[in-house]
């Protein structure tokens, strides 16, 4: 059983360490980097608004990386159109502009045989993408997001 003083000294200690969470990060902070998580073209759209948005709240000062694989790796090939027959070319245009980089799992590519020239010229082809989830996250410090 605790004691009245331990069980206030651990009430105290978890709440300082909750509102040592929430604080903003000053304005001279490393910049924010994120890592977006794309496996499904169905969530392709939301993710793209998503990194729009996200781009927009930080003043463009964010570092964002979408990172594809399986059939996440979709909309980033020639010709690829949503369900309302948009081209996601557009919006992969305008956030490559932003500085937001795509990347493409080159396993993916080649377990669905799937020419890596058909890959559009603003995304890049890595080797896995789950190890470069994984190596942005443990060697460079990115947030991990799954729209």
């Amino acid at each position: 059983m605790y004691k009245p003083s331990a069980l206030l000294l651990l009430t105290g200690t978890l709440v300082g360490l909750f509102l040592a969470g929430c604080q903003t990060m000053p304005a001279d902070s490393p910049q924010e980097k994120v890592v977006y998580h794309v496996n499904d073209t169905d969530s392709a759209t939301a993710a793209l608004r998503n990194v729009g948005n996200h781009l927009d709240a930080t003043d463009g000062k964010a570092k964002i990386v979408v990172v594809t694989h399986a059939k996440g790796i979709d909309f980033l090939l020639d010709g690829a159109h949503d369900k309302n027959g948009n081209p996601y070319n557009i919006p992969v245009e305008k956030l490559k502009a932003r500085g937001v980089d795509f990347r493409v799992c080159a396993i993916t590519l080649k377990s669905r045989n799937i020419d890596p020239m058909t890959v559009i010229p603003e995304a890049q082809i890595v080797p896995s993408g789950v190890a470069e989830i994984g190596k942005l996250q443990a060697r460079e410090g990115f947030v991990y997001l799954k729209p």
